[in-house]
């Protein structure tokens, strides 16, 4: 009577309760791995948490292989089966999974909403199948996701909208694509990625083609020692353009045909007067702390600066109205769940600021546009000069002697004549005597000679049309 009390107590005591054939129960885990079984034994208990089977011939897993719900089960390992079709309602009566197990398989496809119902998913393994296709709502509702692992399968595209912040995936923290057949990778909206989500990217063995923007995303990754480009530095390669070979995708750096050039670890570049935040790109998720280092040395934990640098709550540094001291290099020190880690950041503070979007001449552009209009300005002073008197102009006389040439200065401001100071004839003009410059009046506009004797008797004045009236302000008189 005592044993039947004990066996009615016992969760595998009742018959809905009982251990399935060929399986090993022990508390709320059934292990049918290695049984050779075909199919999901029947019935499952319905406390079960842990079901393992594993390396049997379970090839198609529909909708009814759990019958009743399982509210209980949060562990199904299918790995090793030959598994090659699953029904997208075959979660349906295990809401409460978290870890789901499809490796070693024979998948190829992953369909529309195929496991929608999950919503407490946490790990899903579907590494080594030959999944080439995804939809892209294959992985909807998976809010808690954490780790996603599709490496070696024959995946050619890479699933970019797995990694978006705030899609479909919010939680996820591993993405292992290695060993699949990618070609190419958007390395710049990776490298905008948190580091803390790159340094579980996995693109190790696959086919990429070579490019500098690759190169500095993975030597980034290298220098904050990320581990998955630390650990597989040797794996991660690529093909040059024309070659068959694969070559080491961090050993680029300056050589040809590429020659890729090493990029800085965080380089940020802004103007005097502008807003700038720095990033504290740490490759720990779980900070516990973390502080601030100008370049003058003074720590930074709140506002401060009066109110020019704050520390943001996501830990970022936000400087505003920048001055040219600003300048320099930044230094974050964060407190990670396991270890320390300092990150640093380079500000450049140009000294010239931008007032909008249409306003981008640098100096430069603005130092070539002053030459050419001095230029401009120059030629229009030699050779458009109006005459400032209309009177100056008159009939054309014949062109002064070889030797009263010295006597003229071409670039002389100053009348060049004998008798006293000389007056530009619009002033003698305006006199209303009407004479000219040596007091004659001369209705041409041009003044008489004066009367001389000698071999310099036919000397005239400097005729305003001349070389010397182009170059002065002011006609020349002799």
């Amino acid at each position: 009577s005592l044993l039947l009390a004990l066996s009615l107590l016992s969760p595998w005591g009742s018959a809905a309760g009982s251990c399935p054939p060929r399986c090993v129960c022990a508390s709320n885990l059934l292990s049918c791995s290695q049984a050779n079984l075909s199919a999901v034994p029947a019935p499952l208990p319905r406390f079960t948490a842990v079901l393992d089977l594993s390396h049997n011939n379970v090839t198609r897993l529909r909708a009814d292989w759990a019958p009743a719900r399982l509210p209980h089960l949060h562990a199904l390992l299918l790995s090793h089966n030959g598994l090659a079709f699953v029904s997208t309602e075959a979660f349906a009566h295990v809401p409460r999974l978290r870890h789901l197990d499809l490796s070693s398989n024979r998948l190829r496809t992953l369909d529309e909403n195929l496991f929608s119902d999950l919503g407490e998913l946490e790990v899903l393994l579907l590494y080594n199948n030959e999944i080439a296709t995804v939809d892209r709502t294959a992985f909807e509702n998976l809010g808690r996701l954490r780790k996603l692992y599709l490496g070696q399968n024959r995946i050619a595209r890479f699933p970019l909208e797995l990694l978006r912040e705030g899609t479909r995936l919010p939680q996820l923290a591993l993405l292992d694509l290695s060993a699949n057949r990618l070609r190419a990778v958007p390395a710049g909206e990776l490298q905008a990625l948190p580091a803390w989500l790159r340094d579980r990217l996995y693109l190790h063995n696959n086919p990429l083609a070579c490019d500098c923007l690759l190169f500095q995303l993975l030597d980034r990754g290298r220098r904050r020692h990320l581990s998955a480009v630390e650990d597989f530095q040797d794996e991660l390669r690529c093909f040059l353009p024309g070659a068959t070979a694969l070559v080491k995708i961090l050993e680029l750096a300056g050589k040809p045909p590429l020659n890729c050039s090493k990029a800085r670890e965080a380089v940020l570049e802004a103007h005097l007067g502008d807003s700038v935040t720095l990033g504290c790109d740490s490759r720990w998720q779980g900070v516990r702390s973390r502080h601030w280092v100008t370049p003058g040395g003074e720590r930074v934990l709140g506002d401060g600066g009066n109110g020019s640098v704050v520390l943001l709550a996501n830990g970022s540094l936000q400087l505003r109205a920048l001055r040219p001291e600003d300048a320099g290099t930044y230094s974050c020190w964060v407190a990670g769940p396991l270890l320390n880690e300092t990150l640093y950041v380079e500000l450049l503070v140009h000294n010239f600021t931008l007032h909008g979007p249409h306003d981008t001449l640098n100096t430069a552009y603005t130092t070539l546009v002053g030459c050419i209009l001095s230029v401009v300005l120059v030629l229009i002073y030699l050779y458009l000069t109006p005459c400032r008197c209309c009177c100056c102009r008159g009939t054309e006389k014949p062109p002064a002697p070889r030797d009263d040439s010295i006597n003229s200065s071409v670039l002389s401001t100053t009348p060049n004549h004998a008798g006293g100071t000389g007056e530009p004839c619009g002033s003698h003009m305006a006199s209303g005597a009407g004479t000219g410059q040596n007091g004659r009046f001369k209705g041409g506009g041009t003044p008489p000679l004066p009367a001389r004797q000698g071999p310099k008797a036919q000397r005239k004045v400097s005729d305003p049309d001349s070389v010397s009236s182009v170059f002065s302000d002011t006609p020349i008189v002799v």
